[in-house]
């Protein structure tokens, strides 16, 4: 015979240590974002940012501070992953992410690309995402893409490394 109270007891509470586990994740996804608080607002895509270098659609993997690779940073939902479409102009990269907040990067704003293999939560093989460093506030920040199509990835850095190079020159004149 099944002790029917016994196994519904046990499902129960099974299911109220899941909902228990669940809500403490989502009270530490809100507690983080309460501590990266002194963020600030993403900045939106100038209305006539130029005709575009680069296009690419992907995924983007989140944000992390700048060479931490693990400290995701979840403030204004750079946490959030999502499908991208990014546009890289000569104003900087436009990072447009259906079902989350987009953002933009002034060019003046961008401080390295390279490829890498990993992101908070998120490991690839060698060289399968493209991280860009780029400066917000007083904040350095690195922002995971990954192409749908991974061979335009050395092309993405070449190009942001130039136009990089080629501000930091024209800056220092």
């Amino acid at each position: 015979m099944t002790d029917w109270a016994a196994r519904v007891g046990w499902v129960v509470g099974l299911g109220l240590f899941v909902a228990l586990v669940y809500w403490l994740m989502r009270e530490g996804w809100k507690w983080r974002g309460t501590l990266q608080g002194d963020l600030p607002e993403l900045p939106a895509a100038p209305d006539e940012p130029g005709p575009a270098k680069l296009s690419m659609s992907g995924r983007y993997h989140g944000s992390t501070t700048a060479g931490q690779w693990l400290d995701r940073i979840v403030a204004h939902g750079l946490g959030t992953r999502s499908r991208v479409e990014l546009t890289l102009t000569d104003a900087g990269l436009d990072v447009v992410r259906p079902g989350a907040a987009d953002f933009f990067v002034p060019v003046a704003a961008l401080r390295e690309a390279r490829l890498d293999k990993g992101i908070a939560g998120k490991v690839l093989t060698e060289g399968g995402l493209l991280v860009v460093t780029w400066a917000h506030g007083d904040k350095l920040i690195d922002s995971g893409f990954r192409s749908d199509h991974a061979a335009e990835h050395n092309e993405w850095v070449d190009t942001l490394n130039d136009m990089i190079n080629k501000t930091e020159t024209e800056g220092a004149r």
